[in-house]
This record gives structure tokens, sequence and C-alpha cells, in this order.
């Protein structure tokens, strides 16, 4: 029975982590199609109404992302009430799931901060960049929880083979410069999105302008840190693929590898391209990715195995 219950309930893990990626994915569609304010400055009705009549396309966009995140609240609910019932008492499983109830509580009243506080569309002032930042780092720690909770409940009893002491040290080090790079990448994509170019040469020429706006000026920071971080991300996962302590961890590692490689050429794209929002998507569910095979390649890496604690 308690099997069974498991089964099920890393069932419902994979599908809540599919949703939270789609979720994240509509977010971005958000925030590059300008519409933030399709509801106005009003959380949680939009526009004052529980359902908007004769909405807008833009007014569209925005009511569906809500939905679509009540949903995944939900989700996230039922995994926490059937993780109680489906593992023991002081199960990684059990303290994963209450970690991404309160991560999506928080994203909740970030988004809800975003709307009331006016800090979408058109917005141009400073303080947006750091409600971004503190948007992205909470959905990069929820979506760390909710991988943790999906990849504990997928063999339970099953320990984790530690890495190389010092290459365990440079992994971790790996996963800071990973939230780094995707924090200057947030508000790369906040510049394009506001001061967009025709070209190019535009562009960098926008970029160079010493009277450019704080976000033009800190876009160009961005392929500079992404090429760097990658690099160093491709040594250490190389390494990890060649002496990682079985063959589950070399695999992760080669994955994490060949998705570094995919988010550098679509970055490269991204720059050449102009952002096109359907680039920007992509860019952005490949990043989630490799967070991801990062996130599950640190708990393979432990010291010691932890899972059905």
């Amino acid at each position: 029975m308690s099997t069974n219950r498991q089964r099920n309930f890393h069932r419902l893990a994979t599908l809540t982590l599919v949703l939270t990626l789609l979720v994240i994915a509509w977010g971005a569609f958000v925030r590059a199609t300008g519409a933030g304010a399709g509801c106005g400055s009003h959380w949680p009705t939009c526009n004052g109404q529980i359902i908007p009549r004769a909405p807008s396309v833009k007014t569209l966009i925005e009511f569906t992302h809500r939905v679509t995140s009540g949903l995944d609240f939900l989700m996230v609910v039922a995994l926490l009430v059937l993780s109680f019932r489906a593992f023991p008492s002081g199960h990684h499983v059990r303290r994963a799931a209450i970690l991404s109830m309160i991560l999506m509580v928080t994203e909740a009243l970030i988004g809800a901060g975003l709307v009331i506080f006016e800090m979408v569309a058109g917005n141009t002032q400073i303080a947006r960049a750091a409600w971004m930042v503190a948007h992205l780092l909470n959905t990069f720690a929820l979506l760390a929880a909710l991988v943790s909770t999906w990849w504990f409940s997928r063999t339970p009893g099953v320990d984790s083979m530690p890495a190389p002491t010092p290459l365990r040290r440079f992994l971790r080090m790996g996963v800071a410069l990973l939230l780094l790079t995707a924090t200057s990448g947030a508000v790369a994509a906040l510049g394009d999105t506001l001061f967009p170019s025709a070209s190019l040469a535009e562009g960098l020429a926008q970029d160079l302008s010493p009277g450019a706006h704080l976000f033009i000026r800190l876009r160009m920071w961005h392929p500079i840190v992404a090429g760097a971080v990658g690099l160093y991300l491709l040594v250490i996962l190389g390494l990890l693929a060649n002496q990682g302590a079985n063959a589950l961890h070399r695999r992760i590692a080669t994955v994490a590898a060949a998705l570094v490689l995919a988010q550098v050429t679509i970055g490269i794209i991204n720059v050449v391209l102009l952002a096109p929002v359907a680039i920007q998507l992509l860019h952005l569910l490949v990043g989630d990715l490799l967070w991801m095979a990062m996130v599950v390649l640190a708990f393979e890496s432990r010291p010691t195995g932890t899972a059905s604690a």
C-alpha cells in the first residue's frame, strides 16, 4: 500500500514539476509581451473582477498566467498533504514538500507585489530589477525544492554516491555561479524588453553609450558572465562525467554539460536575432533544465546519503 502511494506521489511530483516549468515560461511570456499590467494593479482580482469581461489580449495573457499559477499552487498543496501519507516521519521528501509549499507562498507574494507596486509592463525604475532578481532567486529555489521532492520520491531508500571531495567543492561553486548568471540574464532580458534595438549595431551602440539607462549598461555584461561561467561548468562537468561515483552520476554530468553547450548556443542566437520572444522562452527553458540538472547532481554528490532519512 505504501509503495503504491509513493508511486502515485512520484507521478504527481512529475506533473507538478512540468506544470511549474510551463508557468515559469508563461510568466516570461507575460514580461516579454509587456502584458504584466493586463489586469491593472489589482490582485488577486483582474481589473477588479474575478473573471475579466471583454478582456484584451494582454489581459488574457496575464489572466492565464494567474490561473495556471493558482493550479500549480493547489498541486503543491496536494504534494504536501500526500507526502505525509506516503512517506515516514523525517523523510527527505516530506522536508522538500514543506519547503516547496513555503517557497510557493513566497512566489505568489512576490508576484502579487510586482502587480500591486506596478513593477511590470513599461516600468523602467531601478527597483524593478531588484524585484525581478528576488523573483528569479525564489523561482530557482522553488524549482530546487520541487526537483528534490521529485528526485527522492522516485526510488525510496536509495542513497547518493559522493563525488571526489575537491570536485564537490567546485560543483557547489558552479551552482552559485549559475545563479549569478541567471540573475544577470534576468536583467538583460528586462533591458531587451524595455529598450529593444532595431539592429545588432544599434544594440551595441546603446550598450556603450555613457548616457544609457542602467538596464542597458548591465545588459552587455550577461554574455561575458555567461561565457566565463559556461566554460567553468564544462570543465567541472567534464571531470565529473569521467570521475563520477556511479553510472547515474556520470550520466547526469554529461546531460548537464550538453545543456551548457545548448544554452550558450541559444544565447548567441538570441543576441544575433535581437531577442525574439520564442528564443527568449527557449533560452529560459534550457536554463531551467540546466539548473535542475545541477541541483540533482549536487544531491548525488553529497558526502552521505540521506534520501531515506
